[in-house]
């Protein structure tokens, strides 16, 4: 009985040397050309004599030439070994003159190529996460559609930056921490106009006690018309009507078309300058302020959250009180800006984020404010800080019942330059 698998038998096996066999025979000897008999008597006897002794008579070993194989010396074949060749080498050098054990040469046209598409793979989904995840922190309160009898758009755009005295959301110890009190409600304790356009940028301060007429208006919450206040303190706008009537005063007022609006509390203040890690500042002449807290020597020096706020809101250390004011405003948001927009900000995951995710949550803003009008405001203000643009006040003419009296020439002069985006040749006080 054949055992083989089926189609595999004795028969078909063919020469089996060197893989055992079933057969009761003994295999052949194989015959080995690297060792060559000599033919009868080579070693100079007959039958019968020994080999020559070590040393003497041995014969010439043929070459590997054939390799090993049982094919004739002339068939071409070599297995390497007798001239160092890998298997399969058709030359000194195999394939592509490679030796043996070699690794191939890296294609650094190839590494390049796909070490660049990862890179840019990587920055655009980076880049489109952080754009999503930045607009849905924006707080799109504030609908200037409500807003009546507005003026002409002018070309440029013109933001109005408001800081509010909010406390909302500020427990008991930050209010007592950050110098604020517990007022009710909130009102306007800077206000500022940002034009940004071809002929340079032009940051304009608005002093809460400016003297101005509130005009008719439409209720925010109401809908109904109210009917004119009359002469009053800017800041009281704010303070009766909220953002809505603050724009409608200031375009009533100036006869500039207002296009975005930002709003940015006590709290989310003091936090994007701690999240930013604070802000370096040079102060002119040193000065006290119990009410705000501020307790300031003259130099350069680094402001922390709470220190800023006390910074920008000081006023009864100075004689012109609201001026002062709004310049140190001014002069501190300018370093901020530069702060914020330093390699050392910006290409910081650790810092970035939680700078802009601090500045965010603490911004009020239009329903039509975008990321890339909010984006253009910042740079416009950064540009305005490094000398690329214009800072000033209100040009004040002078004051009645201690409000301010904006000089209505000059102010007129300043808006059409605005409107028409011309270079600003009016200066403020």
């Amino acid at each position: 009985m054949n055992d083989w698998p089926e189609a595999w038998s004795d028969e078909n096996r063919g020469n089996r040397y060197g893989r055992g066999s079933a057969s009761a025979q003994p295999e052949g000897a194989r015959a080995m050309r690297q060792v060559r008999r000599p033919a009868s008597g080579a070693y100079g006897g007959g039958p019968g004599q020994s080999a020559p002794p070590y040393g003497g008579g041995v014969p010439q070993q043929p070459s590997y030439g054939g390799g090993y194989s049982d094919a004739p010396a002339g068939d071409g074949y070599d297995s390497g070994y007798n001239t160092g060749q890998v298997y399969g080498a058709g030359g000194t050098g195999g394939p592509g003159g490679r030796t043996r054990g070699e690794r191939p040469a890296p294609n650094w046209r190839r590494r390049i190529k796909w070490t660049a598409i990862t890179v840019v793979t990587v920055l655009v989904v980076t880049t489109i996460g952080t754009y999503f995840w930045a607009d849905s922190k924006l707080n799109r309160d504030v609908d200037l559609s409500k807003v009546i009898d507005r003026p002409d758009t002018g070309k440029g755009t013109n933001y109005l930056i408001v800081g509010s005295d909010s406390r909302e959301g500020m427990s008991a110890e930050e209010k007592k921490k950050l110098h604020t009190g517990s007022a009710e409600g909130k009102r306007t304790d800077s206000m500022m106009i940002l034009h940004v356009g071809d002929n340079g940028d032009t940051l304009i301060s608005l002093p809460r006690d400016s003297n101005v007429t509130i005009p008719q208006f439409k209720g925010s919450e109401s809908g109904k018309i109210r009917p004119a206040m009359g002469a009053n303190k800017l800041n009281a706008a704010y303070a009766i009507d909220g953002p809505t009537l603050l724009v409608r005063t200031i375009e009533y007022n100036t006869g500039l078309h207002i296009d975005h609006y930002v709003e940015i509390g006590f709290n989310g203040f003091a936090d994007i300058v701690d999240a930013v890690g604070g802000v370096e500042i040079d102060i002119d002449k040193g000065f006290k302020d119990k009410y705000s807290g501020a307790d300031f020597k003259s130099g350069k020096q680094t402001l922390n959250g709470e220190q800023a706020l006390a910074f920008v809101r000081t006023r009864h250390a100075f004689a012109a009180s609201d001026l002062e004011r709004t310049k140190n405003q001014q002069k501190f948001l300018a370093a901020l800006a530069h702060q914020v927009a330093t390699p050392s900000t910006v290409l910081n995951p650790f810092k970035f984020y939680p700078t802009m995710g601090a500045g965010l949550d603490s911004l009020i803003v239009d329903k039509d404010m975008s990321l890339w009008d909010l984006a253009s405001m910042f740079w416009a203000m950064k540009g305005v800080s490094g000398g690329d643009g214009t800072s000033m006040n209100m040009p004040i003419s002078g004051s009645t019942g201690g409000n301010l009296v904006w000089d209505k020439a000059k102010v007129k002069t300043l808006v059409d330059e605005l409107q028409n985006d011309e270079k600003v040749t009016v200066s403020g006080n």
